[in-house]
């Protein structure tokens, strides 16, 4: 009899430590939301990269995150909803655009002030935005456009 006793205390603190663990865990994903924070969204032709739980960034530190990413199906635009740090208030002509960390880094959202004196209120839109550039249709755009247009050297050459 003690020992199914010590074994079901043993249980129960495992239990406990794991669901501490896991409360810990949702919110330091920041899937949990930030006490206090903002959200705005935007709508992006091109949001390829981007997901939740995607950085958004200010002058490249970290001030919030994509908690909603959604098609639009009037105009075919994804509406990105991010929650930003309170302490970051953009106003109401700042431009949002989707950007890398390098040449083949992971997508995050850049955020950039305007200089209208009105600020962005809770559930605004940032309407001045830049979707993803495609790094590989560029590529395949320049090797493809050199081929038809030059026609070889010297017939292109003028002899005095």
């Amino acid at each position: 009899m003690k020992n199914s006793t010590v074994e079901t205390l043993i249980g129960t603190a495992v239990v406990a430590i794991a669901a501490a663990f896991f409360i810990y865990a949702y919110q330091a994903s920041e899937r949990g939301g930030t006490a206090g924070s903002y959200r705005v969204s935007a709508e992006f032709d091109n949001a390829e990269g981007v997901s939740i739980g995607t950085d958004v960034r200010v002058a490249g530190v970290k001030v919030g995150s994509v908690v909603d990413f959604t098609l639009n199906p009037e105009n075919f635009q994804a509406n990105v909803k991010m929650e930003l740090d309170p302490k970051v208030q953009l106003t109401e002509d700042a431009s949002a655009k989707v950007t890398a960390e390098g040449l083949l880094g992971s997508k995050f959202i850049s955020l950039e002030q305007g200089g209208a004196e009105t600020m962005l209120a809770e559930g605004g839109v940032i309407s001045n935005t830049q979707g993803a550039v495609d790094i590989w249709s560029l590529i395949s755009q320049a090797m493809f456009e050199n081929k038809g247009g030059a026609s070889g050297g010297a017939a292109d050459t003028q002899t005095p």
